[in-house]
Order: structure tokens, then C-alpha cells, then sequence
């Protein structure tokens, strides 16, 4: 229940037609009971042959019920899915403003396909909450204590019949249908959650599987999914039709029983025969009301499962703090960072990616980090740009924690190229007007040249992901997107590995032209070309083993220069 008051919340944002929903659902159902009444006692008064202006007043009466009856139940249907999508709407809005904060460190925890079957299947559960879980029992109660002290006019006895009727159609037969469903876990959501994963594993994947020719035992595995999600589907479905029609069977025998008890106390002269026909008939009417009540546990447990899943993803997430309580900085020159002891684990995993590490870079510094794949340099920058958690320690830009800080102020300061860009379909001047806003086309095709894209014009078209694009292509393209922004602090890992020798030359040329006065950090695997920075950190399985120019780092002849030494003897031959 605690994960549902995040849902509850959300719900009475639109308090209006939730008491609307309840209004016109009671009017509804009590004009019900009383048309079907009214009804039963037309036709036994019509058998009586009383005067015509009698009948007129009873007919009247009947078509006047059924016309309210109608309208309000259009009314219950309107501000109920009014209110549902409305419902729909906020929770979307609130999990996203939840959700948009933990990315991307939360892609690490939660595959792609499982994410979207939550954002999309599990809120889409949850429009049955209000329409299945939240205001039925409401306007049931209503319907039935009105009812109730209506037929206690008439006969108190049938009235004790509705009461223990009500209990057990409300109350026993879906507490036991509640019980059992907990013995049983359903999956429904957990599957459907593995099902979107695999599907979406399936075509991201589709190229390497042709490729590999594993085509066929990755759809196996899909069907299978298919298979089990549409078992646990079948599953609820038995469930939820088994425990309606047990409901339903014990709602018909309350009428039998009613009209057993009623024909005995007029047999016995203690009802008039007159009104049998309407009690009768308040009965059959008024238990049509408890159907909803059959799978009322099957959509409680569905809503809790549902909500649980969504607050899981949030929940056990380190909290950061409020929006409003961080700095929006805007450095006047090159920032000043400075790691302190920090230590960072991705999750579900034990080893530590980077373990007491330490650093400072002085302002307008020039920063080389290398060391061999897996040692954490491109953790390190990831940091840097606070886009994961750390575990321990704290970095600081120019002497303030980064925590302390918006991720806005962060991230408009620095140039940044991943191993990893995206591209989004469209032109080439699409792509780059993602650097800042008011560029001019000239200024944009000379930065084309700098990176050695000159062949390419802005109209020119970019696929999704860049498909029709060259690693190195691509490479060129991020980076020249980071030379257009010019923010003064530049944040590169390995920006030329897929660039040959030659171009990778000219681009950091034009690079630290730019930079001159700011601050860059280079993550890389290559070492040449290092000796112009101002230090080079080496990193080894999560930690800094050697650190200095790269003239002190030669002479120590120590790891770096070991590294320098295999690279010389592979590329060059030595």
C-alpha cells in the first residue's frame, strides 16, 4: 500500500471528478434500483386493475427513472475516464520528473526493454485503480445502505437477506478470491517486462544476428517469452472470469433466497403479495452493482504490483538534492577540478571501477589520462560530468562539490565528445545546431573543414544513429559539434580512435588552438602526441599508479613507459 499513495496523490489532483465519478454513479445505480422496483410494482398493481391516473403516475415515474438513470451513468463514464486519463497524464509527468534525473546512471541498472514495459504497460495498469480498485466500493456502499433502508419499509426480514448478501458479494467471496490470489505470484507484469526486453534486444540486434547467423535461436528465445506472457495472461484471465462467476452465482441465489422468504411472509400475511414482485426485482437490480467487486482483488493486486514496479526504479536510487537548493554557476574562465578520494562501483557489480582516486586540474590545464581498457579513464569523465553517483569522496569544480551544483551549470560549461554519440535523423545542420543556438552556416561548414568534413554541405541528410555515417564520420562530427560550443572546459574521450594518423593530427591542432586557454581533459589509449600536455595520469585497474609530464614520466621509466615502449614496438616495428 505505501507505493500506492504515490498513485493516491496523484489521483486526487482531480478531486472534482473523483466526487463527480462517486455523484453520478450513485444516482445511477440507486435510479436503478428504483426503476426495476418501481417496475415490478407496475406490474403487480396493473394485475389489480386500479384507476388509469394510477398507471399514468407509475409509467411517468418509470420513464422519468430510466431517462435519469441513463444520464448519470453517461455522466459516471465521463468524469470517471475524464478523471482516469487525466490520472494517467500526471503519473506519467511525475515518474518521468522522478526518472529524468537518474539518467543515463539508471540504463546501467535497467535494461531498455524492462524501462519502457514500465514507463508504458504498468502506468497503463494503473487507469483500473481508480475505475476498478478506488471509487466502485464507494458507490456500492452507498447503493446498498440506501437500498437496505428503503426494503426495511417494506419487509425487514428480506432486508436482513440484501444485508448478508451485500457481506458476502463485497466482502468474503473477494476476500477469499484475495487469499488465493496471493498464494499464486502473478507474473503478468514480470513478463511482459522480459517480453519488451527481448523484443527490443531482438531489433537492435537484428544486423549482428543475421551476421552471426543466430537469427533463429534469438526468436526461439522470443517465442518463448511470447509464450510465457500470454500463459500468465490466460492465467488471470481463468481467475478473474472464475471468481465473476462465483459472484454472480451467489448474487442470483440471494434473489431465490428473497423470493423464498418473501412468498413464506406473504403466505403468512406478514407482506402484502403487491410488493413480492418489487423486492424481487430491487434484488436482481441491485446485485448487478457487486459484479465490479469479482475482480476487485485481481485489480488491487494488479495496481500494487504495477506501482511497486514504478517506485522500485526510483526509490532505490541515491536521492540528489533538490533543484532548488543547487548553485547555477557560470565560470568566469577555465574551471579548476579537484577529485578527492573517491571510490565508484556500477551496479549489481562487486568489484570496485575506481577505488581512491585522486587529482587535481589547475585551471586552463591540459590533462592526459591513458592506461590500458578497463582501468576506469572513461568512468572517471563520466564523473566529471556527474552523470553517475559516486560512492565515496566527493570532485569539486572550482572548489565546489559538484552535488552542490545544477547539472545544467555543469554541463552548458563543458565540450564534450563520448566513445559513444548520438545522432539524430535529419541534416547535418541539425546535428550541429545542438551546440548552442545562433550559429551562422558559415560558421558551421568552416568547423566542418577543421575536422576534415569539408565534403559534407549542411542540407546534407543523417540517418538515424548516423548509420549512413563512418565511425570516423561520426567521430568528426561530435567533435566539430564540441569546437562550435566552445565552453571552457572540454571533457574528450578517445575523440580520434577510429581517425587515421594524418587527420587525427590536424583535428588536435585545431583543438587545442581552441582551447588554449581552457581547460581539456583527453582520455586515450594512443600516447603519441602526449608531450605537449601539462600531465598524464595512468590509470590501472580503478587507480592512479604514475602521474606527471610526460619527460618525468619517460625518465621514471616506470608503467608509462613500458606502455610507450610496446606501442613503439608494435607500430613502428622497433
Amino acid at each position: 500500500m505505501k507505493d500506492l499513495r504515490m498513485v493516491i496523490k496523484v489521483l486526487f489532483v482531480e478531486k472534482k471528478d473523483i466526487f463527480l465519478s462517486i455523484i453520478c454513479g450513485f444516482i445511477a445505480g440507486i435510479t436503478a434500483v428504483a426503476l426495476f422496483s418501481a417496475s415490478g410494482y407496475l406490474i403487480s398493481k396493473a394485475a389489480l386493475a386500479p384507476p388509469i391516473y394510477t398507471l399514468m403516475i407509475l409509467v411517468a415515474s418509470v420513464k422519468m427513472l430510466g431517462i435519469i438513470s441513463a444520464l448519470s451513468r453517461y455522466g459516471e463514464r465521463y468524469f470517471s475516464h475524464r478523471g482516469t486519463f487525466t490520472m494517467l497524464s500526471n503519473l506519467r509527468v511525475s515518474f518521468y520528473e522522478k526518472l529524468e534525473p537518474l539518467a543515463p546512471a539508471i540504463f546501467g541498472k535497467y535494461r531498455s526493454g524492462d524501462l519502457l514495459a514500465r514507463i508504458v504497460g504498468d502506468i497503463e495498469t494503473l487507469q483500473n485503480f481508480f475505475l476498478r480498485v478506488f471509487y466502485p466500493p464507494i458507490v456500492l456502499l452507498l447503493i446498498f445502505f440506501w437500498t437496505i433502508f428503503f426494503t426495511t419499509f417494506f419487509s425487514f426480514t428480506v432486508s436482513l437477506v440484501l444485508i448478508v448478501g451485500f457481506l458476502l458479494t463485497t466482502v468474503f467471496v473477494p476476500a477469499f478470491f484475495a487469499w488465493r490470489q496471493s498464494k499464486v505470484e502473478w507474473k503478468v507484469r514480470e513478463s511482459r517486462g522480459e517480453l519488451s526486453t527481448d523484443v527490443t534486444e531482438f531489433l537492435y540486434g537484428f544486423r549482428d544476428l543475421k551476421i552471426y547467423q543466430q537469427l533463429e535461436g534469438k526468436e526461439k528465445q522470443l517465442s518463448k517469452s511470447t509464450e510465457a506472457y500470454l500463459q500468465e495472461q490466460e492465467r488471470e484471465s481463468v481467475s478473474n472470469l472464475f471468481s465473476q462467476a462465483i459472484n454472480t452465482f451467489v448474487s442470483l441465489m440471494i434473489t431465490v433466497c428473497v423470493l423464498a422468504v418473501g412468498s413464506y411472509l406473504v403466505y403468512n400475511g406478514q407482506l402484502d403479495g403487491i410488493y413480492l414482485a418489487m423486492l424481487v426485482m430491487i434484488s436482481l437490480t441491485v446485485f448487478e452493482n457487486t459484479t465490479p467487486m469479482a475482480i476487485f482483488p485481481s485489480h488491487m493486486q494488479d495496481s500494487k504490483q504495477a506501482a511497486s514496479r514504478l517506485a522500485s526504479v526510483v526509490r532505490d536510487e541515491p536521492m540528489r538534492k533538490d533543484a532548488d537548493k543547487k548553485k547555477h554557476v557560470q565560470p568566469e574562465n577555465a574551471p579548476e577540478i579537484e577529485i578527492k578520494n573517491i571510490r565508484f562501483t556500477f551496479p549489481d557489480e562487486i568489484r570496485h571501477t575506481l577505488e581512491n582516486v585522486s587529482l587535481k586540474l589547475e585551471s586552463g590545464s591540459k590533462t592526459a589520462i591513458v592506461g590500458p581498457s578497463g582501468s576506469g579513464k572513461s568512468t572517471l569523465l563520466q564523473l566529471m560530468l556527474n552523470l553517475f553517483y559516486v560512492d565515496q569522496g566527493e570532485i569539486l569544480l572550482n572548489n565546489i562539490p559538484i552535488n552542490d551544483l545544477t547539472e545544467e551549470s555543469i554541463w552548458e560549461n563543458t565540450n564534450v565528445v563520448l566513445q559513444a554519440n548520438h545522432f539524430f535523423y535529419g541534416t547535418i545542420r541539425d546535428n550541429l545546431q545542438l551546440a548552442k543556438d545562433g550559429m551562422s552556416d558559415r560558421e558551421m561548414q568552416e568547423t566542418l573543414i577543421k575536422v576534415d568534413l569539408g565534403h559534407f554541405t549542411l542540407e546534407d541528410p543523417v540517418l538515424e544513429k548516423g548509420d549512413n555515417l563512418s565511425g570516423g564520420e561520426k567521430q568528426r562530427l561530435a567533435i566539430a559539434r564540441a569546437m562550435l560550443k566552445n565552453a571552457p572546459l572540454w571533457l574528450l574521450d578517445e575523440p580520434t580512435s577510429s581517425v587515421d594518423a594524418l587527420t587525427e593530427e590536424k583535428i588536435y591542432q585545431h583543438i587545442f588552438e581552441k582551447a588554449n586557454e581552457d581547460t581539456l581533459v583527453l582520455v586515450s589509449h594512443r600516447l603519441t602526441g602526449l608531450e605537449k600536455m601539462d600531465q598524464i595520469i595512468v590509470m590501472d585497474h580503478g587507480k592512479v599508479i604514475e602521474s606527471g609530464t610526460f619527460e618525468a614520466l619517460m625518465n621514471r621509466q616506470g608503467y608509462f613507459y613500458e606502455m610507450k615502449m610496446i606501442e613503439q614496438s608494435v607500430f613502428l616495428g622497433q
